[in-house]
């Protein structure tokens, strides 16, 4: 049976049923007019002899096959970035093994879309850390990704945020940074609401002087970025910065709550994708792509619509959680055997906000085995006291 029992807010149960998957078209053969990466999730291994707050435990084979099924629908993979638990569950050394086995398993594919996260999350915390050794950790971590072969997207910093004593600091930790690296980078402007301890980056915690501060650095160093991801959860802010940015410098949308509207654009300017909710919405994403490289915008915004209560309700405050409805969503529809996450991340929401996540995953057509489902999602809620 295609329906199970799930709670409402006001205490009752509801039996809800199941809508049918949706067939999402592609477009055989249609180039696509914007670049478009998913920040990928990682697979944990429920079977290793670890503690899960303390040590990451990744199922590589499953956590691989995952970004072949992207990669076939022809999206890019944006690996050890926040989504796959980076800095929260994943270590760096568990990272630079992703990084690795990611880039080798896009090139043994055909050289498949990959650009890979390089911060300074190695860096213990303590009083006594200067610019340089924000400097330091860095050059590491970019030496790491480009040995293996990848792109670097240039993470935001704990260490510098905390350590800084003003703009100039991140000017100059940027410029260094950017001078030394091989190809052009995608710099990633991570918000306060993913990572608190993120707050005031680029000197300023009023996001518009910080964007001054943030421009300033293309500027000077454009011929070695790629683009920026903010990921700023302000459609407002995101179109501003878009318009400024120098020749040849992409805008990366990492908006959760405004993606169709960014990448379609205002006739003008628009924005290409890195965006974590592409890992939950992997299809109907391609499928939308394809209708608007093929100049479809009705069946574009079609597509993408029903997409949009449910990434809205999967990055809800506090939206650094929202990777347990990401996991929850990949094991609802088959791509993993668990609901296990490094970090002991399934614990980070609440029942209504699964059940909630269900309605809507099933509403947008996104329950792609509506039995199989069912059936998971059953199991959680009884686990949960729920229908027992």
């Amino acid at each position: 049976m295609n329906q199970v029992k799930l709670p409402r807010r006001d205490g009752t149960l509801e039996t809800f049923r199941l809508s049918l998957p949706r067939n999402f078209a592609r477009r055989p053969g249609v180039v696509r007019n914007r670049i478009a990466f998913s920040a990928a999730h990682v697979v944990s291994d429920p079977l290793a002899d670890v503690e899960p707050w303390l040590a990451p435990a990744i199922d590589w084979d499953a956590t691989l096959a995952y970004r072949h099924y992207l990669w076939d629908l022809g999206l890019g993979v944006a690996e050890a970035m926040d989504t796959a638990q980076r800095g929260m569950g994943l270590d760096w050394a568990a990272s630079q093994e992703l990084i690795r086995r990611s880039v080798a398993e896009a090139r043994a594919s055909g050289n498949a879309l990959v650009a890979s996260g390089a911060g300074t999350d190695h860096l213990l915390p303590a009083p006594d850390i200067t610019t340089a050794d924000v400097i330091a950790a860095y050059e590491e971590q970019c030496s790491t990704v480009e040995a293996a072969g990848g792109q670097i997207i240039l993470m935001a910093s704990r260490a510098l945020a905390a350590c800084s004593r003003g703009p100039d600091d991140f000017a100059e930790v940027y410029g260094r940074v950017l001078a030394q690296v091989r190809q052009p980078v995608i710099l990633h402007w991570l918000g306060e609401m993913f990572d608190s301890e993120l707050d005031g980056y680029w000197g300023y915690a009023d996001h518009w002087k910080a964007m001054e501060v943030c421009l300033a650095v293309i500027e000077a160093h454009a011929a070695k970025i790629d683009g920026i991801k903010i990921s700023l959860l302000s459609e407002e802010k995101e179109i501003a910065m878009r318009a400024r940015m120098p020749e040849g410098v992409r805008m990366y949308t990492g908006d959760d709550f405004n993606y169709p509207r960014l990448i379609a654009g205002d006739g003008t300017h628009f924005s290409h994708a890195l965006l974590g909710i592409f890992d939950a919405i992997a299809p109907a994403a391609a499928s939308a792509l394809d209708a608007l490289a093929d100049g479809d915008l009705g069946a574009y915004e079609e597509v993408m619509a029903p997409t949009v209560p449910l990434s809205r309700h999967i990055f809800k405050s506090p939206t650094r959680f929202y990777k347990t409805g990401i996991v929850f969503l990949a094991w609802l529809n088959g791509f993993q055997s668990h609901f296990t996450m490094i970090g002991g991340q399934e614990s980070a929401r609440s029942t209504l906000h699964l059940a909630e996540l269900f309605r809507l995953a099933s509403q947008a057509g996104l329950l792609r085995d509506p039995e199989l489902a069912a059936a998971r999602m059953g199991a959680a809620m009884r686990l949960r006291g729920i229908g027992a």
